[in-house]
Protein backbone atom coordinates (compact mmCIF):
# COMPACT_ATOMS: atom_id res chain seq x y z
CA UNK A 1 0.00 0.00 0.00
CA UNK A 2 2.87 2.39 0.62
CA UNK A 3 3.56 2.67 -3.12
CA UNK A 4 0.03 3.76 -3.94
CA UNK A 5 -0.08 6.14 -1.02
CA UNK A 6 2.28 8.43 -2.93
CA UNK A 7 0.01 8.51 -5.98
CA UNK A 8 -2.42 11.44 -6.00
CA UNK A 9 -5.96 10.07 -5.86
CA UNK A 10 -7.00 12.06 -8.96
CA UNK A 11 -4.37 10.19 -10.98
CA UNK A 12 -5.55 6.74 -9.92
CA UNK A 13 -7.95 4.54 -11.83
CA UNK A 14 -11.23 3.92 -10.02
CA UNK A 15 -10.30 0.27 -9.48
CA UNK A 16 -6.95 1.26 -7.96
CA UNK A 17 -8.57 3.74 -5.59
CA UNK A 18 -11.16 1.17 -4.54
CA UNK A 19 -8.47 -1.46 -4.00
CA UNK A 20 -6.43 0.88 -1.81
CA UNK A 21 -9.54 1.86 0.14
CA UNK A 22 -10.33 -1.81 0.78
CA UNK A 23 -6.72 -2.35 1.88
CA UNK A 24 -6.93 0.53 4.35
CA UNK A 25 -10.17 -0.85 5.80
CA UNK A 26 -8.54 -4.27 6.28
CA UNK A 27 -5.58 -2.65 8.03
CA UNK A 28 -7.84 -0.60 10.28
CA UNK A 29 -9.87 -3.68 11.21
CA UNK A 30 -6.83 -5.81 11.95
CA UNK A 31 -5.06 -6.23 15.25
CA UNK A 32 -1.92 -4.90 13.54
CA UNK A 33 -3.24 -1.39 13.03
CA UNK A 34 -0.67 1.03 14.36
CA UNK A 35 -2.43 3.74 16.36
CA UNK A 36 0.16 6.24 15.11
CA UNK A 37 -0.97 5.59 11.53
CA UNK A 38 -4.68 5.78 12.26
CA UNK A 39 -5.05 9.49 11.47
CA UNK A 40 -3.16 9.30 8.18
CA UNK A 41 -5.02 6.13 7.17
CA UNK A 42 -8.35 7.78 7.95
CA UNK A 43 -7.47 10.89 5.93
CA UNK A 44 -6.33 8.82 2.96
CA UNK A 45 -9.46 6.65 3.16
CA UNK A 46 -11.66 9.74 3.17
CA UNK A 47 -9.82 11.16 0.16
CA UNK A 48 -10.23 7.87 -1.72
CA UNK A 49 -13.88 7.55 -0.73
CA UNK A 50 -14.70 11.09 -1.87
CA UNK A 51 -13.00 10.55 -5.22
CA UNK A 52 -14.76 7.22 -5.80
CA UNK A 53 -18.11 8.75 -4.90
CA UNK A 54 -17.47 11.69 -7.21
CA UNK A 55 -16.61 9.41 -10.12
CA UNK A 56 -19.67 7.24 -9.52
CA UNK A 57 -21.92 10.30 -9.46
CA UNK A 58 -20.36 11.66 -12.66
CA UNK A 59 -20.73 8.29 -14.39
CA UNK A 60 -24.36 8.02 -13.26
CA UNK A 61 -25.11 11.45 -14.68
CA UNK A 62 -23.40 10.62 -17.97
CA UNK A 63 -25.34 7.38 -18.28
CA UNK A 64 -28.63 9.15 -17.59
CA UNK A 65 -27.82 11.65 -20.35
CA UNK A 66 -26.98 8.90 -22.81
CA UNK A 67 -30.15 6.98 -21.97
CA UNK A 68 -32.26 10.13 -22.30
CA UNK A 69 -30.70 10.81 -25.69
CA UNK A 70 -31.53 7.26 -26.78
CA UNK A 71 -35.14 7.62 -25.65
CA UNK A 72 -35.58 10.92 -27.49
CA UNK A 73 -34.25 9.32 -30.65
CA UNK A 74 -37.15 6.86 -30.76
Amino acid sequence: MEEQKNIPVKEMKYSEALQELESIVRIMQSDNCDIDQLTSLTKRALELLNECRSRLTATDEELKSVLEALNFGN
